[in-house]
C-alpha cells in the first residue's frame, strides 16, 4: 500500500513471457509481554536497540505442526500475502486483519521497510543503482508509520507473519532488482531490517508501543519487488537464515527447495473467459483487464467478479487435484474501485470455510513442509497440475516410506486450536461462515473449467461469463507481480 502522501503512479509494466507452464486482536500489548533478551538503550524488559522491536518469546497462537500418517490425506493449504503492508486513509490492513480474525486464518505481510521511513528522513535511504533518497513507492508520514505500526504489531500477536518486500520498489532493466549484485541485495535487505529496527528513532516517536518481535528472528522470508532479481537474493537469503522465498513463477504443484530454500513461487491461475492464465496476484488481473488502475467504472465489478472466480477455480484444482499449495498475493490498494480487494475477500471467504482447508502464513506451510517425510513430500511432487492419485489417497500414501515413523510434534502450544494440518470439525453454519449457491461443502465443488464456483456480488451483478462481450483474442501475458 503506498502512503497517502507521496503515492507513486505504476511504472511501467515489466513483461515477462512465461514459457513451459500449463498455463502459465487483538493480543496483549507489547509492553505486557515478558522477555529476557536484552534490555536495550532503554531498559525496559526485552527491547533490543532504541525499543523499535523487543523480543517477547514464541508468538502467541502458532500450532504444531503434524507429519502426515501413511494413507492420509494432505490438507489443502491456502496462503494469503500482502505485498507493501502499510496502513494508511484507506485502512484496508487493518480491514483484512478483521477479516483474517473473522474466519480463523493467518497472513503473511511483506513489510516494505521505507513505510517505516518518514519522508524528512528519505536521504537515511541508499539504493543500489539509485541516488539517495529515492523511492519508487515513496515514503511515510509520521502518522503514517504510527498507524503501520499499531497494525503490524496486532498482526504479529495474532499470529501472522511480518515478512519483507524490501524498500524503493524498483524495477526493470534500469536499476531494477534484476540489476543489483548479490553484495546490493545485502545492503537492500540490512536496509530493510534497520528502518523496522529503528522506526522510533527515525520517526521521533520514542514513547510509542514497541514491535512484539527481534525482526531478524521474525525474517523468514521474502517477496522481491516485480518478483526480479531472485538468483541473486537468493545467494544471499540462504546465508542468513532465510527459511523460503516467494519471488518466482510456478505451476500448481507441491514445493521444493532452491538453495535451500523452500520455493514457494506465485502460481498460474485461470482467467474465466479468457484462453491463458495469469499469476494469482492482484496486479496481474489489473494489468490483464484494464492495463491501469484506473479501468471504466462499469466495468469494475465485472474485473472483480474475475479474478474472484479465477482464484476460486485456481483453488478447486489444487483441492480436488493434487492437493498442492494454493499461494496467493495481493496489494493494499483500491485499484480499479477496489474491485481486487472485493474480491480478496469473497475468495477467502468461500475457501478458508471449506473441509479440510487451512489458510496459514507462510511461516506455517514452512513448518508444516519441514516437519514432513522427505520422501513422502518427494511423492507428493510426481502429481501433475490439478491431478488426484488415480487411485485414491489412501492407496497413494499408504505405503510407509523410509523414515515415516519418525514423530512430526506432539500436542500444540497454548492458544492454538488443532496442531497445523490435523483435521478439523467443518465450521458451524451462521453468518460469518454460511454457504451460498447451493455450495455447502468440499464434495459439492464443482471440477476446475466448470462453471462458475460463487455467489453473484451483493451489487446484484452475476459472476463472469464464459466470454467477455469486448474480449478479443487472448493475446495479453501474464506479467510479473509488482
Amino acid at each position: 500500500m503506498l502512503p497517502a502522501k507521496g503515492k507513486a503512479v505504476l511504472g511501467a509494466v515489466v513483461a515477462a513471457l512465461v514459457t513451459g507452464l500449463a498455463g502459465c486482536s487483538g493480543g496483549p500489548s507489547a509492553g505486557s509481554l515478558g522477555g529476557k533478551e536484552g534490555t536495550g538503550a532503554f531498559g525496559g524488559p526485552g527491547l533490543i536497540g532504541d525499543g523499535s522491536t523487543s523480543y517477547t518469546g514464541s508468538q502467541p497462537g502458532l500450532p504444531e505442526p503434524q507429519r502426515l500418517k501413511p494413507g492420509q490425506k494432505p490438507p489443502q493449504f491456502v496462503v494469503f500475502s500482502w505485498d507493501g503492508a502499510s496502513e494508511d486513509g484507506s485502512k484496508l490492513f487493518s480491514h483484512f486483519r478483521k477479516v483474517g480474525e473473522k474466519y480463523g486464518m493467518t497472513m503473511t505481510y511483506f513489510l516494505s521497510g521505507v513505510y517505516l521511513l518518514p519522508e524528512e528522513k528519505a536521504e537515511m535511504y541508499d539504493p543500489p543503482k539509485h541516488s539517495a533518497g529515492r523511492s519508487d513507492i515513496g515514503f511515510n508520514t509520521v502518522e503514517g508509520i504510527k498507524a503501520t505500526v499499531r497494525e503490524l504489531r496486532g498482526a504479529w500477536l495474532d499470529g501472522n507473519e511480518i515478512g519483507t518486500h524490501f524498500n524503493g520498489h524498483f524495477c526493470g532493466p534500469q536499476g531494477g532488482g534484476t540489476t543489483w549484485s548479490a553484495d546490493e541485495w545485502r545492503s537492500e535487505l540490512d536496509q530493510a531490517k534497520s528502518f523496522v529496527k529503528n522506526w522510533r528513532t527515525n520517526a521521533g516517536l520514542p514513547r510509542e508501543k514497541s514491535l512484539p518481535f527481534d525482526y531478524d528472528r521474525e525474517l523468514i522470508g521474502a517477496r522481491t519487488p516485480c518478483l526480479e532479481g531472485r538468483e541473486n537474493f537468493m545467494r544471499v537469503a540462504s546465508k542468513l537464515g532465510f527459511r523460503y522465498d516467494t519471488s518466482g513463477i510456478s505451476e500448481q504443484i507441491w514445493p521444493d527447495k532452491k538453495r535451500g530454500l523452500w520455493d514457494l513461487s506465485l502460481q498460474m491461475v485461470p482467467v474465466p473467459g479468457r484462453a491463458f492464465e495469469t499469476l494469482s496476484m492482484d496486479y496481474n488481473f489489473m494489468v490483464n483487464q484494464s492495463g491501469t488502475a484506473k479501468g471504466a467504472p462499469s466495468m469494475h465489478t465485472l474485473w472483480g467478479n474475475q479474478m474472484r472466480d479465477g482464484l476460486i477455480k485456481g483453488f478447486t484444482r489444487a483441492y480436488k487435484g493434487n492437493r498442492a499449495p494454493f499461494i496467493i498475493g495481493n496489494h493494499f490498494e483500491s485499484w480499479n474501485g477496489g474491485a481486487y480487494m472485493r474480491a480478496v475477500e469473497q475468495t477467502i471467504g468461500f475457501v478458508c470455510v471449506q473441509r479440510d482447508v487451512r489458510c496459514v502464513s507462510f511461516r506455517q506451510l514452512v513448518d508444516w513442509l519441514d516437519a514432513q517425510d522427505p520422501e513422502v513430500l518427494k511423492k507428493l511432487r510426481t502429481l501433475p497440475v490439478g491431478r488426484a492419485p488415480a487411485k485414491g489417497w489412501k492407496a497413494f500414501m499408504g505405503a510407509e516410506p523410509a523414515g515415516s515413523d519418525k514423530p512430526g510434534g506432539s500436542g500444540r502450544p497454548a492458544g492454538s486450536d488443532k496442531p497445523l494440518g490435523a483435521a478439523g470439525p467443518a465450521l458451524p453454519a451462521g453468518p460469518a461462515h454460511e454457504t451460498r449457491a447451493g455450495i455447502s461443502g468440499a464434495d459439492e465443488l464443482t471440477e476446475a473449467g466448470g462453471p462458475s464456483l460463487v455467489w453473484p456480488a451483493d451489487s446484484g451483478n452475476g459472476a463472469v461469463p464464459d466470454r467477455l462481450a469486448q474480449d478479443g483474442p487472448a493475446v495479453i501475458r501474464p506479467v510479473a507481480g509488482r
